[in-house]
């Protein structure tokens, strides 16, 4: 059943274009929202005026030149980067050295404690753990911790009120002396597991590295001469340690 709709006639004016009439009823456009502008002219960002904003917020361009020389000179002037940092790289090498010959130890070059070579010589131990299959970072800097708060304490316990042994020489001197367990962890990489060899290569390594910061202690610190048997005895505990981290 279909409905029927009244639509109205659309009328078209002569010519096909609109009248007069017709225009003036069209509604022109406005002009687009432009906010109060502030006080100060100064501030550019709250103003929407574009091209105000571009001038006001114009900087001048930058001027290269004048004294480059100057800035130059002063970067050559600057010390390196491990020097600024405290980290002689001379003298690590002279300290590695003299631990090299456990019979001729100088003494003098340990005097100015340092943490740099130390740190660099119980990474190596635990890289050449760690090419062996065992990973023992952190129980290395565990035990290295353990072991110069030992030395310390016995140390001073023996010395009395004329102990002058610090915790940071502690650490730097037992760090230094771990050169020799690092050739022993180097050379277990080629010696089998559990045998004779690996037991005698440590045994003399062990008494490598406790002769040899025995002696750093005993010339370094004051009243270490009275005691140097239970000072040795105590790097040999120590030294013994770590060993075992090789063998097993």
């Amino acid at each position: 059943m279909s409905k029927e709709f009244n639509v109205p006639p659309v009328v078209f004016p002569a010519g096909g274009n609109p009248g007069p009439a017709s225009v003036a009823q069209r509604r022109l456009p406005t002009a687009p929202f432009q906010p109060p502008r502030p006080a100060n002219p100064s501030i550019p960002f709250m103003s929407f005026d574009v091209g105000s904003a571009a001038a006001a917020t114009s900087f001048p361009a930058p001027q290269f030149g004048g004294n480059t020389i100057g800035i130059g000179s002063n970067f050559d002037d600057e010390p390196p980067l491990l020097e600024e940092l405290g980290i002689n790289t001379k003298q690590i090498w002279n300290k590695t050295v003299s631990i090299l010959n456990p019979f001729r130890v100088n003494s003098n070059l340990h005097e100015d404690a340092d943490l740099s070579g130390p740190f660099l010589f119980l990474m190596s131990f635990g890289l050449f753990q760690l090419l062996a299959g065992k990973i023992h970072f952190g129980i290395i800097l565990g035990w290295v911790i353990v072991a110069a708060l030992f030395l310390y304490v016995v140390f001073n316990m023996l010395a009395g009120r004329n102990g002058n042994l610090d915790l940071y020489r502690c650490l730097s001197l037992i760090g230094y002396c771990m050169l020799p367990l690092v050739i022993l962890s180097a050379f277990s990489l080629f010696v089998p597991q559990g045998g004779l060899v690996i037991f005698g290569m440590a045994a003399v390594f062990v008494l490598w590295s406790t002769r040899v910061c025995t002696r750093l202690l005993v010339e370094l610190a004051s009243c270490g001469d009275e005691h140097r048997g239970l000072i040795t005895y105590a790097c040999f505990l120590i030294y013994m340690l770590f060993s075992l981290l090789v063998i097993f």
